[in-house]
């Protein structure tokens, strides 16, 4: 009370402090706002050039046009994503996986990836299974989860995985602790989501068949394409 008083009774004081406030709040916000993109760091990057459209045995299936969004989600997206990449690839068996690849280059509190699971559900999917797990890679294992999305009589298994910065990591809390990590040091991440998905009510088939076509397509990229998709050491 006599502190409030004192500076009452001197407004040359209460200005003095309120300024001093003021100062130490912005400076304090500048401390912990990050400000270095690590997206301009890094060399620019092409979805379209950098991951072939045939390896092994799969190729681009021109006769299937990926699921396409509403405008409203399309819109959100624009704003996420710097880059995303939509296609169909067939085996000599008559396999077909639908890749999926999204890019963004601001992992800030504000932009950060889309989960598939929400932009499922804005599609009218319903999500019965959501399992988090490893993804196997001959690179190494990715932290990676795998949905079932299911509307009407269409069933689409999905495995999925999230890189941030130069990590992949479980999307949700561990997503968001790599964000920070990356905040406290004054830098604001990339990241990359990589989505496969296929149609069918065998849902194991489903998870082996993608596990197969990833295996397939990191061999086929270069070391460090391979490193942006996954966060592991270049090899």
């Amino acid at each position: 009370m006599k502190h409030s008083l004192i500076l009452m009774k001197n407004p040359i004081l209460t200005s003095l402090v309120l300024c001093l406030l003021m100062i130490s709040t912005a400076a304090l916000t500048m401390v912990i706002t990050p400000t270095v993109k690590i997206a301009d760091l890094r060399g620019t990057i092409d979805l379209e050039a950098l991951i072939p459209v045939s390896f092994n045995d799969w190729k681009i299936d021109t006769s299937i046009i990926p699921l396409q969004v509403d405008p409203k989600t399309q819109a959100q997206l624009d704003k996420l994503y710097n880059q995303t990449l939509a296609r169909t690839y067939i085996n000599s068996q008559g396999m077909r996986v639908m890749l999926a690849v999204a890019y963004g280059g601001d992992q800030s509190d504000q932009l950060s990836l889309h989960k598939p699971e929400v932009c499922y559900l804005a599609q009218g999917f319903e999500i019965k299974q959501n399992i988090a797990g490893e993804i196997n890679t001959q690179y190494g294992n990715l932290p990676g989860r795998r949905l079932l999305a299911i509307r009407g009589n269409r069933s689409e298994p999905i495995t999925y995985w999230v890189t941030i910065g130069d990590k992949a990591v479980l999307s949700g809390i561990n997503q968001k602790l790599q964000q920070v990590r990356y905040g406290l040091s004054g830098n604001v991440p990339d990241g990359m989501l990589v989505r496969v998905s296929t149609l069918g009510t065998n849902i194991e088939q489903a998870y082996q068949i993608q596990e197969i076509f990833l295996q397939d397509m990191l061999v086929s990229l270069d070391a460090g394409m391979r490193s942006r998709l996954t966060g592991f050491a270049d090899l």
